[in-house]
């Protein structure tokens, strides 16, 4: 199934696409399109991400079971290939892994030259899945433009790490989709967050997102903590 359909919103901030996950979900999809939603959100959320991929071990092996396009199937593919790569690190590293630019010496170098002759892609970061305290797999992002992945990049891309850990989790252990919609709600609230943020201080979305991610460590609060906070407040106030 295609699912370009359910991200056709022209607009990218955090909000919009939260919303458009949390509604996919509602709408009681299989694992296979939340997954393919995971993908395709990471394009919009993510600054400079062009493709996504998640990859989950099956068996001992890294399986490529969603994908934002067939960019990224073929970068998994020749991850696979060479056996190295910021993805399959990722799924035994503690830190996240980043390859800012292919085209330079780099830590992946057999990876490096398939990617440069076969894809457009010019940029890597993988972010570790964990499920009860298992490696399960790796949220695979890419960039077509070299040095563009930073730490704005790396942000956005934590947030939606902690969705597709939600959906992996609930997957394995055979949760129906009503389970799953309750994991993803805290996740949710940030989006719920993130537009009153945007409303009241007239900020657009990346600005609102800083906003509350710099009040969640003033506070040493957990972002989705603060934004349910956040939502409690406003609702509270609206029936007052």
């Amino acid at each position: 199934m295609n699912d370009d359909r359910q991200f056709d919103a022209p607009s990218t901030d955090p909000a919009t696409v939260f919303a458009a996950l949390a509604d996919i979900v509602y709408r009681g999809t299989t694992a296979e399109e939340v997954y393919t939603a995971l993908c395709n959100a990471a394009t919009l959320l993510v600054p400079h991400c062009d493709h996504a991929s998640l990859m989950l071990m099956r068996h001992g092996k890294a399986v490529t079971v969603a994908a934002s396009d067939d960019i990224a199937r073929v970068v998994d593919d020749i991850e696979r290939a060479t056996g190295e790569g910021p993805c399959l690190d990722a799924i035994t590293s503690e830190a996240a892994q980043l390859e800012a630019d292919f085209r330079t010496p780099t830590q992946w170098p057999a990876m490096a030259r398939g990617v440069l002759n076969r894809t457009p892609v010019r940029g890597a970061m993988g972010f570790r899945l964990k499920v009860d305290e298992q490696k399960v797999g790796a949220l695979n992002l890419f960039t077509d433009r070299p040095g563009v992945f930073g730490s704005d990049s790396v942000d956005k891309a934590v947030i939606l790490t902690a969705f597709t850990s939600i959906t992996v989790a609930a997957v394995m252990n055979g949760e129906e989709a009503s389970t799953l919609r309750a994991g993803l709600e805290s996740n949710r609230e940030i989006g719920k967050a993130i537009g009153l943020i945007m409303a009241l201080h007239d900020v657009n979305g990346d600005e609102a997102f800083a906003l509350l991610r710099k009040s969640s460590q003033d506070l040493n609060v957990k972002i989705a903590d603060l934004a349910s906070t956040v939502v409690a407040r406003h609702s509270k106030g609206l029936k007052g």
